[in-house]
């Protein structure tokens, strides 16, 4: 652990780009100024940066004023914020990223910025981390990635995050490098973050722990279904290996779920086939079939969301083609 420095102020560089994710910056900024009011000294201060200085536009509707890039940046710590696209262009800033660490920064990279890094850079012998959701996408992108499911991976001046919430817990980490532990619980406190995670706790649909229930069959049984998506487990199958009846299993769900194991398992692997319609170029059969559907997706999908798979592609093609064209007519 590195002692508290008070008398320094720490800076810090948050990149974004048009939808970037609100949560995020949100993690990083509140608890940079929670700590700036308990300290005796204020130790932090930061600016939003961009490709191009102006108002940046979250994925919330909710906008920041960034300054451009920095040709020699001179912060401490620079947060690259992930985005509601995960194949956002404006995420590939491995420019940016190399000119932060030569002049000894640290960076991090949150969820689909983490994820462009890891595509661009490659993960040969170094365990990268990302959400689980861009893992997915990855994972069926390419067979090659095998995603870290920790929260935040250290490896040397770069870390790869998942992002979203454990945004709060990155940057706590790196607030204990630079105030009191006091002032560390305190900011904590405020918060209300009840326990302050490690590196490498992992993420709640990384394996290790799938709910807070506190039941621990049910725990156990979410951790499974999560486990085998592609090969669903019969329920049978599961009572089994809890050593528990189908009714007690059922009574777990009903109480701390408000529904029932088949409707969790199905509406569980509805939403990753979401995920992977929405960002990736696997056929719908292929799409159902790694969601644990041989048969009768479309269907299934449809009474879900609405709209079937092969709709939902032809509109969010359309949607693209018209953001094209949109941009074209901007650029004249």
């Amino acid at each position: 652990m590195i002692s508290p420095e008070p008398k320094k102020t720490w800076h810090v560089d948050i990149l974004v780009a048009d939808g970037f994710v609100l949560t995020e910056v949100a993690g990083i900024v509140d608890a940079m100024r929670i700590a700036n009011r308990v300290a005796a000294f204020p130790p932090f201060s930061w600016t939003y940066r961009s490709a191009f200085a102006g108002p940046v536009d979250s994925s919330s509707e909710v906008c920041v004023k960034a300054e451009s890039f920095a040709p020699k940046p001179h912060a401490d710590y620079a947060f690259v914020i992930g985005n509601a696209d995960p194949d956002c262009p404006a995420l590939s800033v491995g420019t940016q990223i190399d000119r932060y660490t030569f002049r000894g920064a640290q960076v991090f990279l949150l969820a689909e910025a983490a994820s462009r890094y890891i595509k661009e850079r490659g993960t040969e012998g170094t365990r990268m981390s990302t959400h689980w959701e861009n893992s997915d996408i990855l994972r069926e992108r390419s067979s090659l990635f095998d995603a870290d499911n920790a929260i935040a991976t250290e490896d040397g001046l770069v870390v790869t995050c998942a992002g979203m919430g454990a945004t709060v817990d990155v940057m706590l980490a790196v607030l204990r490098r630079h105030i009191s532990s006091a002032n560390l619980m305190t900011v904590a406190n405020i918060l209300l973050h009840e326990k302050i995670r490690d590196f490498s706790t992992r993420q709640p649909l990384g394996g290790a722990r799938s709910s807070g229930s506190g039941d621990r069959e049910l725990d156990q049984c979410l951790q499974i279904m999560q486990a085998n998506i592609e090969d669903p487990v019969p329920i049978s199958e599961l009572v089994n290996v809890l050593n528990i009846s189908s009714r007690s299993l059922e009574r777990k769900f009903r109480t701390h779920l408000n529904t029932t194991p088949n409707t969790y398992y199905r509406e569980l692997r509805l939403a990753r086939a979401n995920n992977l319609l929405l960002n990736t170029n696997m056929s719908v059969r292929e799409v159902g079939l790694a969601c644990g559907f041989p048969s009768g997706f479309s269907g299934l999908y449809k009474g879900f969301f609405g709209i079937t798979p092969f709709a939902l592609r032809k509109q969010r093609r359309q949607q693209a083609t018209k953001g094209t064209n949109l941009g074209k007519s901007d650029a004249r």
